[in-house]
């Protein structure tokens, strides 16, 4: 099932994974179709893609209370646990606007301020995530973000009952059961009920991918999310069953997934294929993660240790796992990752759902240059600078110079008139 290959053999590139031209020129049509006729195509796709009809777009008041008695105790238990560890995490990315003064008056800084206006697209495909509330909705909050727009897919048994409580937990006012393309077609343009937003986080199908693609520039987003990912590098002292199930909670996301072991072991590769084939016999979606390891995973053993360490940095993984001994020893040699598990009782579901680090990660090796969704990304900066009368006669002749470098002339006169103001003409 899950492939052993040597290092020399294992290729980055992921064939089928490309694409194609005929969903781009879909999701243009449905954008298209939303800002020509706004609500009443919202109506009209749920109806041909959801098979809901939608008298009202937001979802009914009575829908979270009924959600309640649809969830146990424990669930909202441990979801306000984790809301709390989310909470505290963030609120330590927090920025604070900055001003440097100077001697000649001069005064240069920083101002910090949220986004006014930040829609949220939670899935409800064949899978819902309550977690994506909390990945999402925490973030904006701590940042300030005083409006924050919810939109899920609707389904005709109703929206998942976990995201509902989710949703009010976190006290979120401004739903619609709208997704796909569609529901970021809404948050981007507007419609007649839904009023236009500043920024899209949140995953979702390609479809919404590529929504998310095609409004940027109206409107900033988080990332383009592709297939998820994981990977672990494990040593000879591993427990091989633990590496599989790790490989499996990711590969049984979707076919696209990908899942990944390094180790300098032939042994514990053998043991961890053999486990595999075990635990995936028990998984009610083992399909997909069947799917998922055929054509994406593999297990790739490696001479050292430190080529393994050197072949994960090149993948540059959404997950990385140090299923290894002094696992916090090696954190220095990590260069890509989206976020790094330390040794075996770090499971990766630990940081999906509760630890406190978001789950929203970069995808497809854009750990190379990308982050974790974060505070930072519900912020926008401006910066602020004030030249005193004597700031400028001191250094406005070193701006008229490299003005007149760059041969912009208009930028020079700006400075020389006040200069020839100020009776000190160049």
């Amino acid at each position: 099932m899950i492939k052993i290959v040597k290092a020399s053999e294992f290729s980055l590139k992921r064939e089928g994974a490309d694409v194609h031209a005929e969903q781009r020129e879909s999701v243009q049509q449905i954008i298209a179709k939303i800002r020509a006729e706004g609500d009443a195509g919202l109506r009209e796709l749920s109806k041909r893609f959801d098979g809901v009809d939608l008298d009202d777009l937001r979802i009914p008041e009575e829908a979270y209370e009924q959600a309640y008695s649809q969830v146990s105790e424990e669930f909202v238990s441990a979801l306000r646990d984790a809301i709390h560890n989310i909470r505290r995490f963030h609120e330590a990315q927090k920025r604070t606007s900055w001003m440097i003064p100077g001697e000649d008056g001069t005064l240069l800084g920083q101002i910090i301020r949220p986004l006014k206006r930040v829609g949220v697209y939670v899935p409800g495909g064949s899978a819902a995530y309550p977690s994506s509330v909390l990945m999402n909705v925490i973030p904006a909050q701590v940042a300030g973000v005083p409006e924050i727009v919810l939109v899920t897919p609707p389904k005709i048994d109703g929206v998942n009952p976990g995201v509902l409580v989710a949703i009010k937990e976190l006290g979120v006012k401004e739903v619609y059961r709208i997704g796909g393309a569609q529901a970021v077609a809404a948050l981007a343009y507007g419609t007649e009920t839904i009023r236009p937003v500043d920024k899209i986080t949140g995953p979702g199908n390609i479809y919404v991918a590529l929504a998310k693609q095609a409004v940027f520039g109206q409107v900033s987003i988080d990332s383009i999310a592709g297939p998820s990912d994981i990977l672990v590098i494990a040593d000879d002292k591993a427990d091989p069953d633990y590496v599989a199930a790790d490989l499996l909670s990711q590969a049984e996301h979707d076919v696209l997934a990908s899942a990944i072991c390094i180790t300098p072991s032939q042994e514990l590769a053998d043991k961890v294929a053999l486990a595999v084939e075990e635990q995936l016999a028990k998984l009610p979606r083992r399909e997909i993660a069947a799917q998922s390891l055929r054509d994406f995973g593999a297990i790739i053993v490696t001479d050292t240790l430190d080529e393994a360490i050197d072949l994960s940095n090149r993948i540059a993984p959404e997950h990385l796992e140090l299923m290894i001994e002094d696992a916090q020893s090696y954190l220095g040699r990590i260069e890509n990752a989206g976020a790094i598990f330390l040794g075996k009782y770090s499971s990766e579901p630990v940081g999906d759902y509760f630890a406190g680090p978001n789950h929203i990660l970069p995808t497809e090796g854009t750990a190379r240059f990308s982050s974790p969704l974060n505070v930072d990304e519900f912020m926008k900066k401006s910066s602020v600078i004030h030249y005193s009368k004597e700031a400028l006669l001191a250094n406005g002749h070193k701006v008229i110079t490299l003005a007149e470098g760059e041969g912009l002339e208009a930028h020079a006169n700006a400075i020389r008139i006040r200069l020839q103001k100020e009776g000190e003409a160049r």
